[in-house]
């Protein structure tokens, strides 16, 4: 297979970039392992930031608001009981909670296949020379143009310096990923792929028929 590849400026190439048949053909019979690729790496980010106190850390009810008969109330021992508002959370969140997911590398691996496998399918996968950049967003937005990206866009590059950074923190839809770090999360959240050869040849290397 083979796309059509761009040059650092943003015109057309005179020759096309042929991609890997064993990472961007690869057989998607059904959707499944992709979805468990994407369920555990946002399982795995996931902040445990949730906790509620239980009957024993709320603070006061250490005396017994009403004597036990003669008020009419019901009996109670303590404004903590957890049928009380302000009082304890019965089964809330500990904080401690695992939610983290495990899948091992080889179906990482397939999954990521899959992945660009759906991005070229769709048309939404495009090759650059390089991806050389002076810290300018004016001349990522002129090139991101001349190639067609469009809405969400991200750029694998091989190194991500402070060059690259400065020149995509103020644009809201495009994020550079490096080319190690590229997760199945990137690849199906995007509208556009942009990839240097140079992370180009990584990817042959690292998710090729024998990896």
């Amino acid at each position: 297979m083979a796309v059509s590849t761009y040059t650092a400026t943003g015109t057309k190439a005179t020759t096309a970039a042929k991609l890997n048949k064993d990472i961007f053909e690869t057989e998607v019979t059904n959707h499944e392992l992709l979805k468990q690729s994407y369920v555990t790496y946002m399982a795995n980010g996931r902040l445990n930031l949730a906790k509620t106190l239980k009957r024993g850390e709320v603070s006061g009810g250490g005396k017994k608001p009403w004597r036990q008969k003669g008020t009419g109330n019901a009996r109670t021992g303590s404004i903590r009981n957890p049928i009380w508002r302000g009082g304890g959370i019965t089964f809330g969140p500990s904080g401690n909670e695992n939610y983290s997911k495990k899948l091992n590398v080889q179906a990482k691996r397939q999954a990521l296949r899959q992945a660009l496998t759906v991005a070229t399918q769709e048309k939404n996968f495009i090759v650059v020379d390089d991806f050389k950049t002076n810290g300018k967003v004016k001349d990522t937005v002129n090139l991101l143009s001349k190639i067609g990206a469009s809405r969400k866009t991200i750029l694998v590059v091989n190194e991500l310096n402070d060059l690259v950074l400065r020149a995509t923190n103020n644009l809201t839809d495009v994020y550079p990923v490096y080319v190690r770090n590229l997760s199945v999360v990137d690849i199906l959240d995007a509208n556009t792929i942009v990839v240097s050869k140079k992370s180009l040849e990584t990817i042959d290397e690292w998710l090729g028929a024998k990896k």
